[in-house]
């Protein structure tokens, strides 16, 4: 088996399988419960947060365990709106994952919601958003790299525009494609969205970073865990086993960026050696070390997505999330790739777990098929 859809979830490491298992079946006990096997479990859940915080040059007291990037997102739109009093203006990027697009969309009748969009690389136009964020804009959502093309955009530049154009607006970064992927510190950005599956940690368990200060309602109401920013039991096995993928990404982290990069170019280096190849986004030593993005011109990409899986070697047309929704691809379109380049797209991502010698299989293998598909579509 070859695995290249690293975008949509992550294989979970053994030390991360091993630590979620402890903390089920062994240290099982309410890290809210008052006796001392529970406050144990208190600590090490904190020892955890602190860790993650490093990670990205926060503070411990600014994370807030979430189930992952979905409701980080929310809770991050919801939970700043909720907070601020009257209406204005909401910014989105034409390429947000559904989890911030949709929702910004669904704010549409009361708010001012406009799209910032892309260049051909699927890089926020900086000088566009610049037109875009006025005096009366309440909150700004851009992601860190995009999830279907590896593009990375500028935080620091965009946040630093934010706050000139807008001092009391937020700056949300969804950077689950870029958490350890690209470098990143907390202090350009006011909420930071994680996963864990994302790098190898268990799936059900994420984090999101909200800048000491930040006027924040959270999300769900009940017992008041997580300061009362996101109520409900504390999921100990799902945050330490996250805490053991990120300790093993950051003693790994240059060698775990230097495989992922190999494979990328290696894999692109291939490919583009075939007829009718195009790759979409920014160019493979640019974007993100884990994502590339190509067009099989004259072939539908779900059609070669489905020949690669009985060859046992298994991608995407896209996002998980929009697998089963038909269609035209909203990232590609905002990046102007349309017509027999968006249908013959597909994304490969990679993990540190890849070999340079899958990528040659992987090519010889589309290399084979693009004869006979393209043959078959001409008919």
């Amino acid at each position: 088996m070859i695995y290249l859809d690293n975008s949509a979830t992550t294989r979970t490491l053994p030390a991360a399988a091993e630590a979620a298992q402890y903390y089920m079946s062994e240290s099982f006990f309410n890290p809210a419960a008052a006796y001392s096997p529970a406050v144990e479990s208190e600590r090490a859940v904190n020892a955890a947060r602190a860790r993650l915080a490093g990670a990205m040059n926060a503070a411990a007291d600014e994370i807030v365990f979430t189930s992952g990037g979905t409701e980080s997102n929310n809770m991050a739109i919801y939970g700043s709106l909720g907070a601020m009093r009257g209406q204005g203006r909401l910014v989105v990027s034409a390429v947000e994952h559904p989890s911030v697009y949709e929702v910004m969309k669904r704010l549409s009748p009361e708010y001012d919601v406009v799209e910032a969009g892309v260049d051909q690389q699927g890089r926020v136009d900086v000088a566009g958003l610049a037109q875009l964020v006025t005096p009366g804009t309440r909150f700004v959502s851009v992601m860190q790299v995009n999830n279907e093309t590896g593009a990375i955009n500028d935080i620091p530049a965009i946040y630093k525009l934010v706050k000139r154009e807008a001092p009391g607006a937020l700056l949300h970064v969804d950077g689950v494609q870029g958490f350890l992927k690209v470098p990143f510190e907390a202090r350009n950005c006011d909420f930071y969205t994680v996963s864990g599956h994302k790098f190898h940690g268990p799936k059900g368990v994420g984090a999101l970073y909200v800048k000491k200060g930040t006027r924040f309602l959270g999300g769900q109401i009940g017992g008041g865990q997580e300061k009362n920013l996101r109520s409900g039991t504390t999921n100990t096995p799902g945050i330490m086993g996250m805490d053991a993928a990120l300790q093993y990404y950051l003693a790994n982290q240059e060698t775990m960026w230097e495989n992922m990069r190999t494979c990328k170019l290696r894999l692109a280096e291939n490919l583009l050696a075939l007829p009718d190849v195009l790759i979409n986004g920014p160019a493979p030593e640019e974007g993100a070390p884990h994502i590339l993005n190509v067009s099989f011109l004259g072939v539908r990409g779900e059609v070669l997505l489905h020949a690669l899986e009985e060859k046992k070697i298994y991608v995407s047309t896209g996002s998980a999330c929009s697998a089963h929704k038909k269609g035209k691809n909203r990232i590609l379109n905002a990046m102007g790739v349309t017509g027999e380049r968006q249908e013959g797209a597909i994304r490969f991502s990679f993990s540190a777990f890849n070999t340079p010698g899958e990528m040659d299989e992987t090519a010889a293998a589309i290399a084979d098929l693009l004869g006979l598909l393209r043959r078959f579509k001409r008919r």
